[in-house]
């Protein structure tokens, strides 16, 4: 009798301790780039600075600088709890452990609803870019285009492919990508700040003064709110944490790469920001970064007065336009595979449908979580698309501001009540694991409520809603905060009670570098 040994499943179902993802698969410098490109400087800047610079006018330089520090606060956090335990649901686990399983589930969510909002942005921003790029501006400056939407539902779909496909083409895609972003970033600030220098700037440009890097001065809530905005341009770098299961070295490599993300960032933003504001001025009209004709787009309008639109300038331009289109792409990448990544972990501790814990068996990457991740994106994007694309979008990225302050700051909290035991054993964790993102805690949760509080009126949206019955109208951005939060509550109600076992005994405080049992400082206690 002849016996026919079985063909391989097509997928796999992960475990907490091994997911059957592609170890090894990342280096450091792998990780720092996933990192920074997933912020996307040119797409966060595109879609943000304009904003800022209306609520706060020419303060946005000290606004840039101000958002990374509670960014750098959290990512020692971060560092520190990869160090013991480096496991892809990040956030969701480590709160699962520090605190509860239910906690640990909304700072997944929190995760998961950030993530799934900016990419109807990013979708957006992608489907525009490309119809600029060649020059069809009919279409590309038409935020409710039927085009522009049926390329940006495109453009997700081929994202989640490449992340379906690999972790390592993933990387090197974005290796790319960022250093075509980050070129033409730096080009389109030099140039731009030599033509202030020399006089060629427009009508309106301004010199760059001391003024603007004082924070005191103006309307506290303008000022809160254009920090909350800021906080946006600097988030994503966690997802070099987020593929920590997939890096070599995991305990140590992902922790560096998000540090030294964060810290690469504001020397890039800072530049760009000072060299937009002196070129372009804050006027409402013409290239101002006032004119509310651009607010959602500064880059492109700018590029083709700093570049000029003919001969080597047309060229320069384009290049600017395919740097957004670029930036966008690696941001999306890097939106899906952290998603993916938690939710395959929260899959794996049960905290959710376990199909969501299927591995590829072939490219060893989160098979359903990424096909979800892609197919819910595609979902939200047409949705608000043809509710109102270019306000209910915009709207979008502001009430991301609070699901950021969320889950940072809950990871920094975590961090320090891991550690408690450990706190007094040396300065270093007094101020690593203690002191640092204990502060990043708090100034993230104040600047999230502050501005979830403010959010509520229709005056910080594009968009509001009459609330039946009465005279008050509720700003898109609070709806858009607030019902993210409900979804995560009923989905917490429905799937909290799942028996999380494999968190049962598995608290931090039970690892030796937290303290636990087997520390050897707590030796004869």
């Amino acid at each position: 009798m002849t016996i026919t040994k079985p063909a391989p499943p097509a997928a796999v179902h992960s475990t907490p301790d091994d997911k059957g993802l592609r170890g090894g698969a990342l280096s450091l410098i792998s990780s720092t780039v996933l990192g920074v490109a997933s912020t996307a400087p040119a797409y966060s800047l595109a879609a943000t600075l304009g904003f800022v610079v209306v609520l706060i006018g020419a303060r946005a330089p000290i606004v840039t600088l101000l958002a990374f520090v509670p960014m750098l606060l959290i990512s020692f956090g971060y560092k520190e709890l990869n160090g013991i335990d480096p496991d892809c649901g990040t956030t969701f686990t480590w709160a699962a452990r520090a605190f509860s399983p239910r906690t640990g589930w909304m700072g997944g969510w929190g995760i998961v609803a950030a993530d799934i909002l900016v990419m109807a942005s990013l979708a957006q921003i992608a489907g525009q870019y490309v119809f600029l790029l060649f020059n069809d501006h009919g279409i590309g400056d038409q935020a409710n285009s039927i085009w522009i939407l049926l390329v940006g539902i495109l453009w997700i779909v081929a994202m989640t492919v490449i992340c379906y496909v690999g972790i390592t083409i993933s990387a090197n895609i974005q290796k790319v990508l960022l250093g075509v972003e980050l070129t033409m970033l730096v080009l389109l600030s030099v140039v731009a700040l030599v033509k202030v220098g020399t006089g060629s700037a427009p009508l309106g440009h301004l010199t760059p003064a001391l003024s603007w890097f004082n924070p005191f001065g103006g309307s506290l809530r303008s000022f809160v709110n254009g920090l909350t905005l800021m906080l946006f341009i600097y988030w994503g770098w966690d997802s070099a944490v987020s593929v920590n299961e997939e890096t070599v070295d995991r305990r140590v490599a992902p922790g560096r790469a998000a540090v030294i993300s964060t810290v690469i960032l504001p020397a890039v933003y800072l530049l760009v920001v000072m060299s937009a504001q002196s070129y372009a001025g804050l006027g409402t009209k013409g290239i101002g970064l006032g004119n509310p004709a651009h607010t959602g787009d500064v880059l492109s309008v700018l590029g083709g007065s700093v570049f000029g639109t003919s001969g080597p300038g047309s060229l320069l331009t384009h290049l600017l336009l395919l740097m957004v289109l670029s930036s966008a792409a690696a941001s999306t990448l890097t939106t899906i595979l952290p998603t993916a990544r938690t939710t395959l972990s929260m899959a794996a501790f049960e905290a959710i449908p376990s199909a969501f814990g299927r591995v590829s068996s072939r490219f060893l990457t989160p098979s359903v979580s990424t096909v979800v991740m892609g197919g819910a994106s595609i979902v939200v994007y047409a949705v608000m698309n043809y509710i109102s694309a270019g306000a209910v979008i915009a709207d979008s990225v502001t009430s991301l501001g609070v699901l950021i302050a969320f889950y940072y700051g809950l990871t920094g909290l975590a961090c320090v009540w891991f550690f408690r035991r450990t706190l007094t054993h040396s300065v270093r964790n007094l101020f690593m694991r203690g002191v640092l993102p204990l502060l990043g805690w708090a100034l993230m949760w104040a600047i999230g409520g502050y501005s979830f509080e403010q959010d509520w009126g229709p005056g910080s949206s594009f968009t509001s809603w009459s609330v039946p019955g009465t005279h008050w109208r509720v700003g898109g951005a609070f709806l858009l905060a607030a019902g993210s939060i409900v979804v995560g509550l009923v989905l917490l109600g429905i799937y909290g009670p799942m028996s999380p076992r494999y968190f049962k005994g598995r608290t931090l405080a039970a690892f030796p570098e937290a303290g636990g049992p087997g520390d050897p400082s707590r030796a004869g206690r």
